[in-house]
């Protein structure tokens, strides 16, 4: 008999996770082994259960779904990633296949989609959800990049250090050196000077503009 593909749900609404186990709970051939409502969550919980697949969400606090993609691509390279969205966003679809995720799905979906997305996923195939079309995707990737464009800024990001791209998003989600020195164990001139590097690298130059970006880019949400 075929083992069941083993699933972790990952998303930081209480309501969405639950909506998400009863629509999987009655599937046969999937087992929900583990959810989480962050990121290092995430991460700790994928490193005990080994999972097959994880759906993910997009927009978290702390630790957003495309940096947990990218460390579960070098982390744990046989664990295949869906992100969960709620925006059929060209952006946010390539982002997410950049850091290796294997899937794109809308969170509206129904069960019958959810179940083909994650045998899909399990299968080693790529699976993107029916509203997002795949040429939309591939003229994207064709575009040439523009000088100061959001698409030429998303390139530098993605050369950002892991920790230089946590320090984004928490500076983006309101808060202090003084408190982002302290939640990542490091001090107060270590993070002014990623800072620094990173206003620099995206040629950002003050906090109102690096929020809009985080936003524009789906890195942080607003609820």
């Amino acid at each position: 008999m075929r083992e069941p593909i083993r699933v972790i749900i990952v998303d930081d609404h209480d309501l969405v996770r639950a909506g998400f186990i009863s629509l999987l709970k009655n599937l046969s051939g999937i087992q929900i082994i583990a959810e989480a409502g962050e990121g290092y969550e995430a991460l700790r919980l994928i490193k005990e259960n080994k999972p097959d697949v994880v759906l993910l969400d997009i927009a978290m606090p702390g630790l957003n779904g495309l940096e947990v993609a990218d460390r579960i691509r070098k982390e744990f390279p046989e664990v295949r990633v869906i992100i969960l969205s709620m925006y059929v966003n060209e952006e946010y679809v390539l982002q997410a296949m950049r850091v290796g995720a294997a899937g794109y799905l809308m969170k509206d979906s129904k069960s019958e989609e959810l179940e083909l997305a994650i045998k899909t996923v399990a299968s080693g195939k790529t699976y993107l959800s029916s509203p997002v079309s795949k040429k939309v995707i591939e003229d994207y990737i064709k575009q040439p990049l523009k000088t100061g464009s959001i698409a030429n800024k998303n390139g530098v990001y993605e050369r950002l250090t892991p920790r230089q791209r946590e320090v984004v998003q928490l500076i983006t989600e309101g808060y202090t050196t003084k408190e982002i020195a302290k939640k990542l164990n490091l001090s107060v001139k270590t993070i002014d000077a990623h800072r620094t590097q990173i206003m620099e690298r995206l040629d950002i130059h003050d906090i109102a503009s690096l929020v809009r970006y985080a936003i524009q880019m789906g890195i942080v949400k607003i609820d």
